[in-house]
């Protein structure tokens, strides 16, 4: 046993890692309400352990969904004996992993000094949170790091806030990572927050911008959940609150806001990849969040960012009815998708949360635009399935790059339509 464990540690394996040798992901086609539903069933058999990665919604649009090897002939012949389409978007999920890892570890070894980052490589908490205190350093008069709160395993909660002075200003909030999987997210964040520190005062929109509002940028915003995928489980989803009453942990933060609460597209089961928690804002980083808008009064927009799918959403994800401001948010939409696009030609979707993705109580827009802040977006950023949650990170500078023009559209669109 022991020299077994040797050898894995040479592979760089611990023995509390979760593996994903032989993992499938699917991507199954339901051509009308029953499949749905049956689709739905299939995710509540705990045995089976199927992780949606795109949930079942409308007929017709493609769910994805990762099976476990020992459980992956009884779900293909299920499929099949219910007369499901489907085909294999990833063939072995650990495969993938594999190459993640080795890429950050040729990343970190040719990283020359600490202040040295690499843009283009996936990163753990520490060196994200060691980057932003370089950030600052190198921009003290446009740059401050804040803590908003800590996690429930007490990690900070850390923002970048671009100010360029004075109080009591309109702001505009960013937040990445509140699920831990969507590495892309905070690479995004991290890229995105290094963008800002440059422009201001070389483009004219961004220093338009920061010479009239603020902007606070939340990159890692599910900490617990996030170091996790690093050390035990690339896949995790959830925060890592113990669930009273329950062997599993953790609850979804974007199905945890005070906004349809428990509604349709969320869990009651602790089980689930979409619990949504005893209570609303029981989850301490959604609460820091929630404090923290409220406090400050004048946060004019919320942006926060997820994968995947490549869509660009805003409220209402709880409800089909659409939000007041249905066709001004709808047109901003479609200028940012546009110049998105125009970047790289990436496809990106957009409209409310619920005609376009999938039913979602409890979701952080939903909450903000319910709170009175207008400008309220979610991005689905790179790819559309064929590599998931586990985008490589030759793709990490190209989806920062063109997700960019949409997220100042945005806040350009904030800057010239005060309320």
């Amino acid at each position: 046993m022991e020299s077994f464990l040797v050898f894995l540690a040479v592979l760089g394996v611990t023995s509390t890692e979760q593996l994903f040798v032989g993992d499938q992901v699917l991507r199954v086609t339901a051509r009308n309400e029953e499949q749905i539903a049956l689709l739905r069933v299939l995710g509540e058999q705990e045995e089976l352990q199927v992780d949606f990665w795109r949930h079942p919604n409308i007929p017709g649009h493609p769910v994805d969904l990762r099976v476990p090897f020992p459980n992956l002939q009884g779900v293909k012949k299920l499929l099949d004996f219910r007369n499901f389409s489907y085909s294999i978007m990833i063939e072995d999920v650990q495969e993938l992993l594999d190459e993640e890892k080795e890429s950050m570890r040729r990343s970190r070894r040719v990283k020359r000094s600490s202040r040295t980052f690499d843009f283009a490589s996936y990163h753990t908490i520490d060196e994200i949170y060691d980057w932003m205190d370089v950030l600052v350093e190198d921009h003290p008069k446009l740059v401050s790091k804040i803590q908003i709160g800590q996690s429930y395993e007490n990690r900070p909660l850390y923002v970048l806030k671009f100010s360029t002075g004075g109080s009591n200003r309109p702001a505009v909030w960013l937040d990445t990572g509140i699920h831990s999987r969507e590495w892309i997210t905070q690479a995004t964040g991290v890229w995105t927050a290094n963008k800002i520190a440059q422009e201001y005062g070389q483009d004219p929109s961004v220093t338009a911008i920061l010479d009239s509002m603020d902007i606070f940028l939340e990159i890692v915003t599910n900490p617990d959940g996030f170091a996790f995928t690093h050390s035990s489980n690339r896949l995790w989803r959830k925060t890592r609150s113990i669930n009273a009453g329950s062997r599993c942990i953790g609850v979804d933060p974007n199905r945890n806001w005070d906004a349809g609460f428990g509604g349709a597209g969320s869990s009651s089961n602790p089980c689930s990849e979409t619990y949504h928690g005893p209570h609303a804002h029981s989850e301490k980083e959604v609460r820091a969040i929630m404090d923290f808008i409220r406090a400050h009064g004048k946060v004019k927009s919320v942006i926060s960012i997820h994968s995947y799918s490549q869509m660009l959403l805003f409220p209402y994800g709880y409800r089909r009815a659409p939000a007041p401001d249905h066709q001004e948010m709808n047109e901003l939409a479609k200028k940012a998708v546009s110049d998105l696009a125009a970047v790289f030609g990436t496809k990106y979707t957009y409209g409310s949360i619920a005609n376009t993705i999938y039913m979602a109580g409890g979701t952080t827009i939903d909450w903000a635009y319910d709170n009175g802040v207008k400008y309220s977006f979610t991005l689905e950023l790179r790819d559309s399935g064929r590599y998931g949650f586990l985008l490589p990170s030759s793709q990490i500078v190209p989806t920062a790059t063109e997700t960019w023009p949409a997220l100042l559209d945005i806040m350009v669109h904030v800057l010239e339509h005060p309320y």
